[in-house]
């Protein structure tokens, strides 16, 4: 299986104070990673190495190729909702970085936000005001745009926070089904029986870092 990102025996941390040591694993294509540790054990310090936005205290991260093309997905609550923005025009932002400087978008920009607005099932909303729409709405807006940025690693930050149950549901079969697609994921959440029945291995953070196949790690002490 090809490796995209390696980390190896890193340290992450702010001020030179480590906050995550001795972290060593790797994301493979086509991977289902779940990152799971309660609040403020580090598991937003990781998905900002993940993304190179933080740089390690110790140790290396390596990426397949020496870059990686990444599609985040934040909190929805992180969204501004200040601006009149649509759904369609909030994907077709995640083109923008792919077309270069001064260059338009075009019809296969057009024709791959389409793509993913189908995908994600929300073409009955593309063009109403985001603002409006309902929690689970938003979120597979948010996955769209990731997704129409053809990342090689989907990341997700926390992706059914708030949602009740046969939302959260959705969303996660949604998110299942991608992967199954061949797309990499990696999912942070404060909630370990989310990801158990879908997520291929789950990284525990919790004082240490434990990363394990899914269906063994729950029985791990």
């Amino acid at each position: 299986m090809e490796e995209l990102l390696k980390f190896s025996d890193v340290a992450l941390g702010y001020s030179k104070i480590p906050v995550l040591q001795g972290i060593s694993f790797g994301i493979f294509k086509g991977d289902f990673l779940g990152i799971v540790g309660p609040n403020g054990s580090g598991k937003t310090t990781l998905l900002k190495a993940i993304l190179g936005i933080l740089k390690p205290l110790r140790g290396e991260i390596c990426c397949r190729g020496g870059s990686l093309r990444f599609g985040y997905v934040p909190q929805r609550e992180m969204m501004d909702e200040l601006y009149p923005l649509t759904p369609r025009e909030i994907i077709m932002m995640s083109r923008y970085p792919l077309l270069g400087p001064l260059k338009r978008s075009g019809k296969k920009d057009k024709e791959k936000a389409a793509e993913v607005i189908e995908k994600l099932g929300i073409t009955d909303i593309a063009n109403k005001l985001y603002k409006n729409l309902s929690g689970g709405q938003k979120q597979r807006t948010l996955i769209a745009r990731a997704l129409a940025g053809e990342p090689d690693i989907l990341l997700l930050d926390e992706p059914t926070n708030g949602m009740d149950i046969k939302v959260e549901k959705n969303i996660m079969e949604i998110i299942n089904l991608l992967n199954l697609e061949g797309i990499t994921i990696v999912m942070v959440t404060h909630i370990i029986n989310l990801v158990a029945n879908y997520a291929s291995r789950i990284a525990l953070i919790n004082e240490k870092f434990l990363i394990g196949d899914s269906s063994k790690i729950l029985t791990e002490e």
